[in-house]
């Protein structure tokens, strides 16, 4: 067959056999380009990007690599380092064949996928059809052309369906070729976007950026289009609670909250080889809210301890995204919220673009389907703001990997207007030298046509995003059964104390329970201890070990607690619970001693149920133990005095 090879030295063409040995087409490359460093030799399937280094292709066949009659191969390398007269002369690698041992792995085979990418790279990902009563004319065994199932990225099925993106999986598919499986694990499909600068040079011509540039260092120009693909296509909150519990704290002030969505990701079988965020819980970090905003503590401290914890549920959860609000009543009707965001105005402000571009660069998955080992982000946005009718909805995004890239070069700033996302200026200045390419964008204008636009000095926002669908399951059946532990970081609105949780497991006698016992308490500890909330808190009282608490978060996040109480055995016997347990039995209020006013014991003590005691106890604990409203044991009287006595019935409180 006919290879074509390009490099810097010229155009070649070669005749190899299919099974010739990649080492053969290394050493014509290497007549070619006498001052090429063998250890630095690269060849690609494009002019930039995928460069694969020849030293990993060591005993690989031409036919392996998906190389067919007629293909043009990118060749990339550096010069031979200044050689003394007395050295030795350097042994090459691959075209000597001298290299020891098996061939390095390359990055993209040393990475572990989620679950969610293992799952569909093992499905064919076809959408089956079924028999056309018009067309099929064969058997109920055969197929024909309008019975076959369709590829995942068809594009009848998708506008047939109102589906906008592919997903993830479907756009690998596409690019994958069909012919050859194994040429995608040789040369990944897909390719990282980056807008700056190369430094140094590739070719060594010139000084480093910013003292010069050529055609070899920069970006070329880039034309702002909508991303054909999706990395989540679905965003599904497990419970409406979770949301509720999320919007208590705007109810009460006013102010905006911001929180972390933890969740997973699962298959989703409303989109082709479809991928959705799975959200179970809603952490709030330190944060300062306003009517109009709010502020963020950064970097999240906590997130590294978050994050380790979660991935210790019984099915392991992570960080999938995070969700905001932007809520303003209206001046007429305080129950309604001014619908703000709407293809009028903006849906994703300028300036929370480019959060959301800062954050999905910190959060990249691993692909084996790129170069880098890494590729995009599935950290989605979502917003909670007011709709048409003036209710509460969300609304979930993500922004474009040329987003991305263009923040990470330091391109773009947020304007005034929100809808709007300005160009930066070109800089030199050494230190802080910035090179901004072309930019294009297009639209269609009042007749029509397709226009091509600069984008300098700025452009509409809706270039960068990407649409994801949102819901809630009509079968709610979240991991965590409780969400009315206080929250993280609501300083002053709810506060996280031991004392308060201690009073909370007092009341449920849960230093009574022990292993294998079957009472309807256990149900109700069960219930109140599966609280993601609850656990991050108690990690933070030092109470429990690492072991521990990792035993107790997947016990609570077990999908059958509530039937099944047994799960909660093995945290009952731990030594961590019975420390808790300890101090509970402590903190417990003893049950109080009343005499009647002749100072005879009162009989009616006795008609005193001992819930309503535990009821008393911690509601006096709530209050903060002595102060504010007090209830009376014999009449139920609520005492707002500092008086020991009751000021109806005058019997001890």
């Amino acid at each position: 067959m006919l290879i074509r090879i390009r490099s810097r030295d010229g155009n070649f063409r070669f005749e190899f056999q299919p099974s010739a040995d990649i080492s053969e087409v290394v050493a014509k490359i290497l007549e070619t380009s006498p001052d090429a460093d063998p250890d630095s030799l690269t060849i690609s399937n494009q002019p930039r990007g995928n460069e694969v280094s020849v030293a990993t292709l060591k005993g690989r066949s031409i036919k392996d690599l998906g190389l067919s009659h007629g293909d043009l191969i990118f060749v990339g390398y550096k010069p031979k380092p200044a050689v003394s007269e007395h050295a030795p002369p350097e042994t090459t690698g691959v075209a000597s064949g001298s290299t020891s041992g098996s061939a390095a792995k390359r990055p993209w085979e040393l990475v572990k996928e989620d679950p969610v990418d293992e799952y569909w790279r093992a499905q064919s990902g076809k959408i089956p059809r079924g028999r056309d009563a018009q067309f099929c004319k064969h058997g109920a065994n055969g197929m024909c052309d309008h019975c076959m199932p369709l590829e995942p990225y068809d594009a009848g099925y998708h506008k047939e369906n109102s589906i906008k993106h592919l997903s993830y999986h479907a756009y690998l598919r596409k690019l994958t070729p069909k012919s050859s499986e194994s040429a995608s694990s040789f040369l990944p499909p897909l390719n990282p976007l980056e807008y700056k600068v190369k430094v140094p040079c590739p070719t060594g011509s010139h000084p480093a950026w910013p003292a010069s540039i050529c055609t070899g260092c920069q970006p070329s120009g880039i034309t702002l289009q909508s991303q054909p693909f999706r990395m989540v296509d679905h965003l599904e909150i497990s419970s409406m609670d979770i949301v509720d519990r999320f919007l208590q704290a705007w109810r009460k002030t006013g102010l905006q909250r911001f929180g972390y969505m933890i969740g997973r990701y699962e298959p989703y079988d409303k989109v082709p080889m479809g991928v959705k965020a799975v959200v179970e819980a809603i952490y709030e970090p330190p944060q300062q809210g306003e009517l109009d905003g709010l502020a963020l503590q950064w970097p999240w401290e906590d997130e590294p301890r978050i994050r380790e914890l979660a991935s210790h549920a019984s099915t392991p959860l992570s960080i999938v995204g995070y969700i905001f609000t932007d809520l303003d009543p209206t001046p007429e009707d305080r129950t309604k919220n001014v619908y703000k965001r709407h293809p009028q105005s903006f849906f994703l402000s300028s300036l929370e673009v480019i959060f959301a571009a800062t954050l999905q660069k910190q959060n990249p998955i691993n692909s084996k389907s790129s170069p880098t080992g890494k590729f995009a982000s599935r950290l989605v946005t979502a917003v909670l703001t007011g709709t048409e009718d003036g209710q509460v909805d969300v609304s979930a995004y993500q922004v474009s990997e040329q987003a991305v890239a263009m923040v990470e070069a330091d391109m773009v700033e947020a304007s005034v207007e929100p809808g709007i996302m300005r160009v930066k200026e070109e800089d030199r200045t050494q230190g802080s030298s910035r090179y901004v390419p072309d930019v294009f964008f297009s639209f269609k204008n009042e007749y029509g046509l397709e226009v091509k636009k600069s984008a300098k000095p700025c452009f509409p926002v809706e270039y960068l995003l990407v649409n994801v669908t949102h819901g809630f399951p009509q079968a709610p059946n979240p991991l965590f059964q409780s969400t009315q532990f206080m929250i993280e970081n609501r300083p002053g609105l709810e506060d996280q104390t031991l004392e308060r949780a201690m009073s909370e497991l007092s009341r449920l006698e849960a230093p009574g329970l022990v292993p294998g016992q079957e009472t309807y308490r256990k149900k109700d500890l069960a219930e109140y201890l599966s609280d993601f909330h609850l656990v991050a808190f108690l990690q933070t009282t030092q109470l429990f070990s690492v072991e521990d608490l990792n035993l107790l978060l997947k016990a609570v996040s077990s999908p059958n607690i509530m039937e099944d109480q047994s799960v909660l055995d093995p945290v009952l016997a731990s030594d961590s619970w019975q420390t808790l347990m300890t101090f509970t039995r402590e903190h417990a209020p003893r049950r109080p001693q009343t005499t009647a006013p002749d100072g005879s014991s009162s009989a009616m003590d006795e008609d005193i149920p001992p819930e309503l005691y535990d009821q008393i106890a911690a509601d006096n604990a709530a209050g903060g133990g002595g102060g504010g409203v007090r209830i009376c044991p014999h009449c139920t009287f609520e005492n707002t005095g500092g008086g020991s006595d009751c000021d109806v019935c005058g019997l001890p409180l």
